[in-house]
């Protein structure tokens, strides 16, 4: 999983590269020239990449998530090379936000508000989601924030468990993606018609 974020404002010209969940308090790192490498304290596993002064590198114009190209996933190995580094980055291409179609929804056992969906992604792909809203139902066209998705308050979408169950991505409302819309509550209900797996704009 790759998540980059380009952070100029607060950080001043700093590409930030996720590959795992981490609290900064776990977090050690070590910094050569213009990159430091951030590991999990306990396990010793890379967990993260700071770039600093990216501009030097690649031209990227504003502060948030970004999707990097292979070509600049290559030019970020370069540099990881050159600072003594042997860990290498994967390209991760695929959209993060996408129309997905629920084909089943479930109660949880241990909730009285949790839901337990299989929500069809692209053709052959589904992923289990928990999800808390109300206004949830098979049949439904919706949002879905895939692993390794940021969503606009900076937040990033990891796999995790609710309540003990495994839960891969989040079924999206307009609040959460930070548009607007005529339905205020729960999740995001898309037209019919709209293709499952389409990657979603917004």
């Amino acid at each position: 999983m790759l998540v980059t974020a380009y952070n100029n404002k607060s950080l001043k010209d700093v590409l930030m590269v996720m590959l795992e969940e981490s609290k900064a308090s776990d977090q050690s790192y070590e910094r050569s020239n213009d990159l430091a490498a951030i590991y999990n304290q306990k396990s010793g596993k890379l967990v993260a990449y700071n770039f600093f002064n990216i501009s030097n590198h690649l031209n990227l114009d504003e502060d948030g998530p970004v999707s990097l190209s292979q070509d600049q996933v290559d030019q970020l190995n370069q540099l990881i090379k050159e600072a003594g580094f042997d860990q290498t980055l994967q390209a991760d291409l695929d959209p993060k936000f996408v129309v997905g179609y629920v084909k089943e929804c479930k109660d949880h056992e241990d909730s009285d508000h949790l839901h337990i969906t299989q929500v069809e992604v692209d053709q052959g792909q589904s992923l289990q989601i928990v999800c808390g809203a109300s206004n949830i139902a098979q049949g439904q066209k919706v949002v879905v924030a895939k692993p390794g998705a940021m969503m606009p308050d900076g937040s990033v979408i990891w796999p995790g468990k609710l309540r003990g169950v495994d839960s891969f991505g989040m079924i999206c409302s307009a609040r959460e993606l930070n548009i607007k819309s005529n339905q205020k509550q729960g999740i995001l209900v898309l037209a019919d018609d709209k293709p499952t797996g389409e990657s979603f704009e917004f």
